[in-house]
């Protein structure tokens, strides 16, 4: 599982939104906030069961997935564009020759010299490949070839195409000493599972703070906001590093073993620090227009579950939690090595508590039928 991923927590996270609305689903799914929302599995789950979704994250890789699964609506004619398109991208990266790790030689290819031989997140053939559909995609935007839809789309494409070919273990805070056996695979773009337009209404994908995009007038609309946000000091532009020049292909200046965006070093988040992370979240919670939050945490944060149950009960209505175990992301599963590859240090705990809270303002009644898919922590 990746750094911060709610893929197993998807099914409980849905069911929680649609018991809080309660009887209302029957005339409408809710209007629902995502206020950090990352991968959009959760906001694409929503979309999915009908709920009017906006999606905000400040990352702008995160952003682009969200534009994509979230605000993106699959049409017969975007169907007919995106299977010609990325046909073309997948004839232009087999037109590319394999080439070895030693004869390789620097290209002026940004991916292939800097993630192929200045480190080693992708074997040098699908750099170059990867480095070519990224130009390409580029050359239809400024052309006016493509859309900003379409744009999206095929950048989540070539992003969750080079997911699969890379040699890492799904963080980018280090690539593997061997190389994984997925990364001799040909890079290979697949049209993204996108979703037609949802009973509730068309969904949006905005880039802004947390703070602003509570403040904006659609964020007034919602009646439900879906909030995880980031609980410990794992930065997600430092673990996906990539994917962020990949999106925004400014061709930045790197540092370090994993060739991090210089910028990660000073676009920092209240929520990665320990001594901020707590103001961060109660003023967050505090501007939330919405009348009911549904919030993920986890008990690796720098809130403990009394603290967040205090900060949600100010809101002035009922508070309800529920827990799941879970297994820890995959990198810690695996161990801490050092530069030379040598494993250092001792693993920790392998699993971890994911909590759900359901906080209403003091005029929402709780829903005295919600079906919890796991335990109360209460009994766990």
């Amino acid at each position: 599982m990746y750094i911060g991923s709610k893929r197993l927590l998807i099914p409980a996270i849905v069911d929680a939104i649609r018991e809080a609305w309660g009887t209302r689903w029957s005339s409408g799914p809710p209007r629902v906030l995502d206020l950090f929302s990352g991968t959009s599995r959760v906001g694409h789950a929503l979309k999915r069961a009908g709920c009017a979704v906006i999606a905000n994250d400040h990352n702008a890789y995160a952003h682009t997935l969200a534009r994509c699964y979230i605000q993106t609506d699959l049409t017969p004619r975007l169907s007919g564009q995106l299977s010609r398109l990325i046909a073309e991208l997948n004839e232009l990266a087999a037109s590319l020759p394999n080439v070895s790790l030693e004869s390789a030689t620097p290209t002026g290819g940004y991916i292939h010299d800097t993630f192929s031989l200045r480190s080693r997140f992708f074997h040098p053939s699908n750099g170059r490949r990867i480095d070519a559909a990224r130009e390409r995609i580029a050359k239809w935007s400024t052309a006016g070839r493509i859309d900003d839809d379409e744009e999206a789309v095929l950048l989540v494409s070539l992003m969750e195409a080079a997911d699969r070919v890379d040699s890492t273990t799904g963080l980018q805070m280090a690539y593997l000493k061997q190389w994984a056996p997925r990364a001799f695979k040909p890079l290979s773009l697949r049209i993204p599972e996108l979703l037609p337009r949802p009973q509730a209404g068309r969904c949006s994908a905005q880039s802004l703070d947390a703070l602003a995009a509570l403040a904006t007038p659609a964020a007034a609309t919602c009646d439900i906001a879906y909030i995880d946000p980031p609980y410990n000091q794992h930065s997600y532009l430092g673990n996906y590093h990539i994917w962020e020049s990949l999106v925004r292909w400014d061709k930045p200046e790197v540092y370090g073993i994993a060739c991090k965006r210089t910028d990660c070093r000073e676009r920092k988040s209240a929520f990665n620090s320990r001594p901020a992370a707590r103001d961060a979240l109660a003023n967050v919670l505090a501007a939330a227009p919405a009348p009911i939050l549904v919030v993920s945490f986890n008990d690796e944060g720098f809130t403990s579950r009394d603290d967040m149950e205090a900060m949600l009960a100010r809101r002035g209505g009922a508070v309800e939690v529920v827990g799941h175990d879970f297994k820890r992301y995959v990198g810690a599963q695996i161990g801490i090595y050092n530069p030379s590859g040598d494993k250092v240090g001792k693993i920790g705990r392998l699993r971890n508590t994911e909590y759900l809270f359901i906080a209403r303002d003091a005029a929402q009644t709780p829903a005295a039928t919600w079906q919890r898919p796991f335990p109360a922590l209460a009994t766990a």
